[in-house]
């Protein structure tokens, strides 16, 4: 089993799996260590958990509980399998305001309304998405727990309070753009859990968080490539980019073009964008 670790914060942390166990293993015993939900991305292979077998596919939803024991197999197919597997604190758990219980069903399977998510998760993990993969894994978690529930999320009120905590934290986030924040970052400075944040800044400002921070980061882009002649490596990493490649794919999905044509055409040669961001 590879196991890469994709992202760490306060409230959890995301791993990619992939295992190339096959038929010729032999399985062993398990412990979960905390509550975890692995999305499973490609493969299959057998848990078995409580007594209960299950055989997961592509889409489906393998669940755990800290203290759970289980058992993988890998008796089927000699493919292996492949997960994106998000493990979240017993705080975060219980803020989503869910039975923790619910994790006893132990997988679930490839089911529409919690795949889609999946593979933006999936899309995430791959920087194919400017959504962040903390507000992806909280999302999941909350849409597998209201389908074990039998219900959905109930319509969020929004008071003037809570605006005005929406919009302080994006004054904030566009003040520390260039910093690495994290969704719990921002939640603690308007005195919010990472969930109830989430749902709150999206259903005001109408886009994540993470997605409002990489806009932020656009912008600057945008003013430094249009007035400055600094080089667009040092112009990534100064308004927050991790690194160029970063940069250059998420600038070129949002103007049409690299940020090296874009300074161009900031700069008069017109030619060089005619086609494209000049196109109406």
């Amino acid at each position: 089993m590879l196991a890469e670790s994709l992202l760490q914060t306060p409230s959890i942390h995301v791993d990619d799996h992939v295992c190339t166990a096959g038929p010729g293993e032999k399985p062993f015993t398990e412990l979960h260590r905390g509550f975890s939900l692995a999305y499973v991305r490609k493969g299959s292979f057998g848990y078995r958990f409580r007594g209960r077998a299950y055989d997961l596919v592509a889409g489906s939803v393998l669940l755990g509980r800290p203290g759970d024991e289980y058992v993988c197999t890998h008796e089927h197919h000699a493919c292996g399998d492949e997960c994106l597997a998000f493990h979240p604190t017993e705080e975060l758990v219980d803020d989503i305001g869910k039975a923790t219980t619910a994790f006893e069903v132990g997988a679930l399977p490839p089911l529409p309304e919690v795949m889609v998510l999946g593979e933006m998760a999936q899309a995430v993990a791959e920087g194919r998405s400017h959504v962040g993969l903390d507000e992806l894994g909280v999302a999941l978690f909350g849409r597998v727990l209201d389908v074990l529930a039998g219900r959905a999320s109930a319509p969020l009120s929004v008071t003037p309070a809570d605006r005005k905590r929406a919009t302080s934290a994006a004054l904030f986030i566009d003040e520390a753009s260039h910093e690495p924040l994290c969704l719990d970052d921002v939640a603690k400075v308007v005195g919010l859990s990472s969930f109830h944040f989430l749902r709150l800044f999206s259903r005001v400002v109408g886009v994540t968080p993470h997605q409002y921070l990489v806009r932020c980061r656009l912008r600057r882009a945008a003013r430094l490539l249009s007035l400055g002649d600094g080089s667009v490596t040092n112009i990534a990493l100064d308004v927050g980019f991790p690194d160029l490649s970063n940069f250059v794919r998420t600038f070129h999905r949002a103007a049409g073009v690299s940020p090296g044509v874009f300074r161009k055409a900031a700069r008069g040669d017109r030619a060089a964008l005619v086609d494209r961001l000049f196109a109406y």
